[in-house]
């Protein structure tokens, strides 16, 4: 087995890597033997003991991400990390009604810097660290060994590659597949453009809590907020709502929500689109529709602890505005995908909005978590999206 520099870990700063949390800060660290950037590491702690393997990146603040707890060769050991992702998946998505889904989640699956994503038989690859970006070949030779896909298409971009000191990277690294593919979620149809879009495609990330609209939508008039291509718009028609509403700043996005409609079978005139500023849309007096179902999936207002305070006014006043507008016995999807507002902040941001609408409300259901996006007990940041589905007196 080949052997690997040694960084050494600080006195008394070793205690996350022995409970496998994966980030190793530049603070935390005692000595570097000879290591490269961008390459893979020993790591021991101060009296010598082994602790990981991990990549570096001297340049970052997380300057190790540790991809592997055992000793031994860690390429075997990430292989196997990475064939215990796939496996799961087998494990929940082996019908035809479901052919997109996230394949490996990063850290969720103790693989930090890599997330694939799987589309019928197309795999797209995302790479954040620079660790990662030198073992391109590698894992798309891993991918293509455990996986057999028919291509493989890189969509390396976002503030994580900045922040390591990389520029975005895209394009088809194996094979070619078309510029658009048709995906069944939960039965329903959706067009995944490859090329360009927001992360990879669809936000996987809420396919359950798309389905839970479906499931509660029947004879009620929803506003989608953010709704992006429509997938919860969508949802609810299939699941029975009178109409639905998209409001959206990517006018772009509502034309695809408009083809996602026709697609389906829904009819012409159910989904109306908006394409504004939600908060805008939100304060207009009356509003276009008397609305019994709102949903709020707005993208991260809190990107980094400094935009908190930022974020906490913004969440309040979104999820204010909607209670105002909705009369009694209607329903409430309000989400977070900002991990700098944990569950308990996103509650109480949640309570201080109903006490400014001044409207009693219930909490009927919490987030249903995606089982292709799964949370590492001990690397738990993963866990950035939490929703509440409330009932509004």
């Amino acid at each position: 087995m080949a052997t690997y520099p040694v960084l050494t870990i600080r006195p008394e700063r070793d205690w996350p890597l022995k409970n496998r949390h994966h980030a190793i800060y530049k603070n935390a660290v005692q000595s570097l033997e000879g290591v490269e950037t961008g390459s893979i590491v020993e790591v021991r702690n101060s009296d010598n003991d082994f602790l990981c393997y991990a990549t570096v990146n001297l340049k970052a603040y997380i300057c190790g991400r540790a991809i592997s707890f055992e000793k031994g060769d860690p390429l075997e050991s990430l292989k196997r990390s990475i064939k215990r992702a796939v496996d799961l998946r087998r494990q929940f998505f082996q019908d035809s009604e479901t052919t997109a889904f996230r394949l490996i989640n990063a850290e969720g699956d103790a693989i930090p810097g890599l997330i694939v994503d799987q589309y019928n038989d197309i795999l797209v690859l995302q790479l954040t660290t620079l660790g990662m970006e030198r073992l391109r070949e590698w894992i798309v030779g891993v991918l293509q060994e455990l996986c057999s896909p028919t291509a493989i298409y890189e969509k390396s971009t976002g503030q994580a590659r900045k922040k390591e000191g990389l520029e975005p990277r895209e394009g088809w690294v194996k094979g070619k597949g078309p510029d658009t593919v048709t995906i069944k979620e939960n039965g329903l149809q959706y067009l995944i453009d490859l090329e360009g879009g927001q992360k990879t495609g669809l936000f996987l990330d809420q396919r359950e809590m798309r389905a839970l609209v479906k499931e509660h939508a029947a004879g009620r008039t929803v506003l989608d907020c953010c709704s992006y291509v429509g997938g919860f718009s969508l949802n609810a028609l299939a699941g029975g709502a009178v109409a639905a509403d998209a409001v959206d700043y990517d006018a772009g996005a509502l034309e695809r929500a408009k083809q996602h409609m026709t697609m389906n079978g829904i009819a012409d005139g159910l989904l109306t689109t908006y394409a504004e500023d939600v908060f805008e849309f939100l304060r207009r007096k009356p509003l276009p529709h008397a609305y019994d179902f709102i949903i709020l999936d707005p993208p991260a207002f809190a990107k980094r602890s400094t935009d908190l305070d930022q974020a906490k006014r913004a969440y309040t006043d979104l999820n204010r505005m909607a209670m105002q507008a909705l009369p009694p016995g209607s329903l409430l999807l309000t989400c977070s995908c900002s991990y700098q507002v944990d569950v308990p902040l996103f509650q109480t941001i949640v309570f201080h909005a109903a006490r400014q609408a001044n409207r009693n409300v219930r909490i009927l259901q919490r987030h249903r978590q995606a089982y292709d996006h799964p949370v590492n007990l001990y690397h738990p940041e993963v866990d950035y999206l939490k929703s509440l589905l409330l009932w509004i007196e």
